[in-house]
């Protein structure tokens, strides 16, 4: 009987417990009209705002797992504002789905969103881009580039510009939203080694054998040139004036390509002059078709 009793006496404290704790989490605190908030809604958004933390340090490790050092610096820039926007849109999707009419402020957020995001559309692209070149590893400190028809070695990569100098050692600032607009030729991706060509055209008649074997041996003797892969000669097209001839050779630095190719022309001017080689320059036979007239002196 006495046990009957201490089970019942415990089913009533249990429920007086369960009913001041249900009391206390459906308490209130109005904010204006209509805007009304329990404490068990307060609970409801710590937890998720807490589960969304850990998603999202669970992406960024993900993301940032193949990257240098100095880029996941960069990268957590980006992340921290993502990361309270994030926490924006968690946090009104839940208050709507607890009941709060959160209308006014998802209208005056989306307003303001699109005012910010139409003046800053360029930085965002930007800003968007270097993201996606810090992720994809792209494009590296080093490597040789070649963008909207200009080249440059990269020497620094940044959230919203790239900077590259030129050979004629200019500073280049690249705008990352040009690598979304532009195609990206990446000269040193697979390596320092590039195969470089010099053009040139002989007159009819030449002696094409004689022009192979000069043009190999005006590119293979110049000390840039590496033995491997051996330079070729490919006779390129029968032009209008000329007989067209490309010289194919590799250079260990691409960058500084426009000096051995400049050699490498001087050489074959003297080399052809030698052998008595012409390089035609342009010409056009002109037909003039007219009526002979008989003209009367009288």
């Amino acid at each position: 009987m006495n046990q009957e009793l201490q089970k019942i006496e415990e089913k009533i404290k249990e429920s007086s417990l369960w009913e001041k704790t249900s009391k206390f989490l459906n308490q209130h605190v109005d904010f204006s009209k209509d805007i009304s908030i329990s404490v068990k809604d307060v609970l409801i958004v710590i937890t998720i705002i807490f589960i969304t933390t850990l998603v999202l340090r669970l992406v960024l490790r993900i993301i940032t797992r193949n990257l240098p050092e100095d880029n996941k610096g960069k990268f957590n820039v980006v992340y921290g504002y993502f990361r309270w926007l994030v926490y924006l849109i968690i946090l009104l999707i839940t208050l709507n789905g607890l009941g709060v009419d959160v209308t006014a402020i998802f209208a005056a957020s989306a307003a303001l969103m699109i005012g910010i995001g139409l003046a800053l559309q360029t930085l965002f692209k930007d800003i968007i881009s270097g993201v996606f070149i810090l992720i994809d590893q792209t494009v590296h400190v080093g490597d040789i580039i070649e963008i909207d028809g200009k080249v440059g070695r990269v020497e620094e990569i940044k959230l919203r510009t790239t900077r590259a100098v030129t050979r004629d050692n200019r500073v280049l600032i690249i705008p990352n939203h040009l690598y979304l607009d532009n195609s990206l030729y990446n000269w040193t991706q697979n390596g320092t080694l590039t195969r470089e060509s010099v053009d040139v055209g002989v007159a009819y008649g030449s002696d094409v054998h004689l022009v192979r074997k000069l043009l190999i041996q005006a590119a293979s003797t110049h000390p840039d040139v590496l033995p491997e892969p051996e330079v070729i000669v490919l006779f390129d097209n029968f032009g209008d004036s000329s007989l067209d001839f490309k010289v194919v050779f590799t250079l260990g630095d691409s960058f500084a390509a426009n000096v051995p190719k400049s050699d490498i022309r001087f050489e074959i001017d003297r080399l052809f002059r030698e052998h008595n080689i012409s390089i035609p320059f342009p010409q056009r036979d002109i037909h003039v078709i007219g009526q002979t007239k008989e003209i009367d002196n009288r």
